[in-house]
């Protein structure tokens, strides 16, 4: 197969989520990924139910990597990481700033057993400044970016987005800079410390409450599903069996909706004429635009959406997500027997290299699944070796 990353091996300290998903696009792209855990497991693993043996979300998150069991808190599960170091192209950590120092494995002693490591470090708001040091999760990250300030609706209270986006943006930022360092050291042929802040890479997300912002001089409101005042129609509308959103970027959008709606009297309706004059009666254009989704189920809203050309789609639940037609048939989901799981839908990869092959689907690993495969066949030790190492707890 042609895999692009794989002559790169990544030795992944990656825990819950930020850290795994950097990883686990560079395992897709082919990388040798190597899960390094403490002997109990890595945190997400510990989230799976009793009676149950792993966790959709750690078997999205960690497929087509090897894992191994070490504890870095004996000397001899130190040596075994610089012996693995001096092999290795990537460190990953998404611990909390200094953590890895103070285990005797920072960025300062790796770079000295290896010059050409990439060292990447994930975390809540970096190496530096001021907050440095605050306990970060998604949640905590989205209250201190801005992000749920304007979550939620006008009368209600700051909400959390419904999804980890802090914790994936985090991750997807991770994995630029390491492919960004790598390119670099193709050049200079020297490693980099690369560290993503989730603060950091969610900013960008608030350039509509930003422009709004620097616009007016006023805090942006929280807007629930609307436009912040400045698009009309925008929002979800009723439909027979749930709901679908609308976003309106042109006025022969509107045209559109009133041609499909059955009401193109109104597109010459003066106070309906352009996006601000809709806006400031939004409650009347919502009022016919919900006239009409009413009567149709999602299905039909979206027949007349691609029929009218208008910016339509259904609100689906996770169970529709998973059987989405388009998106197995670009092969983005598969059908997969997993070990654990049974039959089940994975994603492949959001990465498309037209041209190269995608790595085929193997299932997340067991807690130190790859120990013989890692320290014997990589490492070299005999099986009497390993053996000693799990009798002393080092792995």
């Amino acid at each position: 197969m042609s895999l692009p990353l794989s002559d790169v091996t990544v030795l992944d300290f990656g825990q819950i989520f930020q850290g795994s998903y950097a990883t686990v696009l560079m395992a897709k792209g082919g990388a040798n990924v190597i899960k390094i855990e403490p002997p109990g497991g890595e945190p997400l693993r510990k989230r799976t139910p009793p009676g149950a043996k792993t966790t959709m979300s750690f078997a999205m998150l960690n497929a087509n990597k090897r894992a191994i069991t070490l504890n870095l808190k004996t000397q001899r599960g130190l040596e075994l990481l610089f012996e693995m170091v001096k092999r290795a192209d990537v460190v990953l950590e998404n611990f909390g700033p200094g953590a890895m120092d103070r285990l005797g494995t920072g960025w300062d002693v790796l770079r000295a057993i290896n010059p050409r490591l990439i060292y990447a470090s994930g975390t809540g708001f970096g190496l530096s400044g001021p907050s440095r040091d605050n306990l970060a999760m998604d949640l905590t990250v989205q209250a201190a970016s801005g992000i749920m300030s304007v979550t939620g609706f006008a009368d209600g209270p700051p909400v959390r987005a419904g999804v980890t986006v802090a914790d994936f943006m985090g991750g997807t930022h991770l994995y630029a800079g390491i492919l960004t360092a790598l390119y670099e050291r193709d050049r200079s042929g020297v490693g980099r410390l690369v560290e993503i802040a989730m603060q950091e890479a969610v900013y960008y997300t608030l350039a509509g409450s930003l422009e709004q912002y620097n616009r007016t001089g006023k805090l942006p409101k929280r807007s629930g599903n609307g436009g912040n005042g400045a698009i009309s129609p925008y929002g979800v509308y009723p439909a027979k069996d749930g709901f679908v959103a609308i976003h309106t970027g042109t006025e022969g959008h509107w045209h559109n909706i009133l041609d499909a709606a059955g009401r193109p009297e109104l597109k010459d309706e003066p106070r309906f004429r352009t996006m601000h004059d809709r806006a400031a009666r939004s409650d009347e254009v919502n009022a016919i635009v919900g006239a009409w989704t009413g009567g149709l189920t999602k299905n039909e809203a979206v027949a007349q959406a691609q029929k009218f050309r208008i910016p339509l789609a259904p609100v689906r639940d996770v169970d529709e997500v998973m059987r989405d037609e388009h998106m197995h048939g670009r092969d983005a989901l598969q059908w997969v027997d997993h070990p654990d799981l049974g039959h089940v839908v994975m994603p492949t990869t959001p990465l498309r290299l037209h041209g190269l092959d995608v790595a085929p689907m193997v299932p997340s690993p067991r807690v130190g699944q790859h120990n013989e495969e890692i320290y014997g066949g990589w490492l070299g030790l005999t099986t009497e070796q390993i053996a000693v190492l799990q009798g002393e707890g080092v792995i």
